[in-house]
């Protein structure tokens, strides 16, 4: 937004701006803030940044601890929700030093700018775009409780088709169950939320592609936004998910990214479509290829189908996100691509033809994701294919031009699956990450307290009781 600090302090005085809010994100990836008054927002912030204890966010500790953020002038936005006047943005972290302050390694947002500069040190691009599609519910109740005698959750929302009963102000036009997906009004409740949503995205140079009702009846909707450079979206990913949630909020409502909270329903993932570029000039498309798709684009593509498994620890890192990858739901759950293809977990939109617009889609990832992790592991993946060569037809990933779901279980065990649990992910991030780690992009401490943190949920999940299991062995 801004170049200069006298240009950002014109703007605050013309605009009455009267805060100055810095936007930090944490280890498993939300967005956390500080606040200042505009008066003590001066060149010494940009150069100096402002200190805070970095341990509190979920990282591993280093010798020196002391860190400072450093604001982004470029980042900078009116924040729509703030009860007073405020400016935020956001920026990266640093690590006092002397005789010069250094980049955090483990800082999401460094990561993902290292792997932009590796990708640019081989040669082979300069450029990454991607394009997620944010897929959330909303809905007008949610409580939960996990107590040592008690442990329930409890969702609503006023469309559900298990409200066609209710006998309070009740005027039909329930969503079917699994049977929202494109639903006009007045069956679809969320149609201007999604509007009033994407113009606050748009207004925050997030362009809107479409915004539609999904599958899942409970109040599943979708917003699509056009592509942009990697670090470019994994910051306005975090935007995104922050609008929504303030906005559902703002209207008494509650979002959530959750991949799986109800169950029989569709889940909810974070499909994410990209292509190469070198100096302007698409990298993925050749007119005679499979499905146009160029040498480069099927190596970058069997990158990511080598080290599938492992990515679904960043792209996939909750326990909730093995709830999702199951048969039955348009989630992927074997190693394969093919076009036009939902039942694959990497599918070539037949619609997107021509030089510029040839590209895939990797379809497993979830919203529970560090969008700055998952997406440079995504680069790190492909990149490793280019360089290597990996063609994913000699390897075995097909392509699948048909129904994955309606195999044989004999014909299933011959295809390569994603993992069935965060557990099952986390083994194949600790024994095959060398790729990450390559040209110093993923430091080997952040995998290390990554795969730790992870283990503990897993954990914690797995020696909780379920309710299902009272139902299922209670009277056993």
């Amino acid at each position: 937004m801004f170049t200069s600090m006298e240009e950002a302090k014109r703007y605050c005085k013309d605009n009455e701006i009267q805060m100055i809010d810095f936007m930090m994100v944490d280890l498993d990836g939300r967005w956390r803030h500080l606040t200042m008054p505009i008066d003590r927002f001066t060149e010494d912030t940009l150069e100096d940044g402002v200190g805070f204890d970095g341990s509190n966010y979920g990282y591993a500790p280093v010798e020196k601890s002391d860190m400072v953020f450093v604001p982004d002038l470029k980042s900078a936005y009116v924040d729509a929700f703030a009860e007073i006047p405020t400016l935020a943005m956001i920026g990266d972290v640093f690590v006092i030093d002397l005789p010069k302050n250094h980049r955090f390694d483990q800082y999401p947002r460094n990561v993902a700018v290292r792997a932009e500069e590796y990708m640019k040190s081989l040669g082979i691009a300069d450029e990454m775009r991607i394009g997620p599609e944010f897929e959330f519910h909303v809905f007008e109740h949610v409580s939960y409780a996990v107590e040592p005698n008690a442990s329930g959750y409890y969702i609503d929302t006023e469309q559900a088709a298990w409200n066609t009963g209710d006998d309070g102000d009740n005027l039909g036009y329930k969503m079917p169950v699994k049977g929202g997906y494109h639903m006009a009004l007045p069956m679809d409740r969320l149609s201007g939320f999604r509007s009033r949503v994407s113009m606050l995205m748009e207004r925050q140079g997030i362009l809107v592609k479409y915004h539609h009702h999904e599958v899942g009846g409970p109040g599943q909707v979708e917003i699509e936004v056009e592509m942009g450079s990697m670090l470019e979206m994994a910051d306005k990913t975090m935007m995104t998910k922050y609008l929504i949630k303030n906005a559902a909020f703002a209207e008494h409502k509650t979002a959530t990214f959750m991949p799986k909270p109800i169950y029989a329903e569709a889940g909810n993932g974070m499909h994410v479509h990209m292509h190469l570029f070198k100096k302007g000039e698409p990298l993925f498309y050749d007119e005679s290829g499979y499905s146009q798709l160029s040498d480069t684009a099927l190596y970058f593509m069997g990158g990511l189908l080598t080290h599938a498994r492992a990515l679904c620890a960043f792209t996939n890192p909750s326990t909730n996100s093995y709830k999702r990858l199951v048969p039955g739901y348009e989630a992927p759950v074997t190693i394969g691509y093919a076009t036009a293809n939902r039942s694959s977990v990497i599918r070539i939109p037949a619609y997107a033809k021509g030089p510029n617009k040839k590209r895939f889609e990797l379809r497993n990832p979830d919203g529970t994701c560090n969008p700055y992790y998952a997406y440079s592991a995504i680069l790190m993946a492909g990149l490793d294919g280019v360089q290597k060569k990996i063609d994913p037809h000699k390897e075995g990933y097909g392509p699948y031009d048909f129904n994955l779901y309606n195999l044989s279980p004999e014909e299933q065990r011959k295809i390569k699956q994603l993992p069935r649990s965060l557990d099952e992910a986390l083994d194949a991030l600790e024994t095959d990450h060398d790729f990450l780690t390559i040209g110093g992009v993923f430091p080997e401490k952040l995998i290390e307290i990554w795969i730790k943190k992870r283990r503990q949920d897993a954990a914690r999940y797995n020696q909780l009781p379920q309710p299902v299991e009272f139902d299922m062995y209670y009277n056993l």
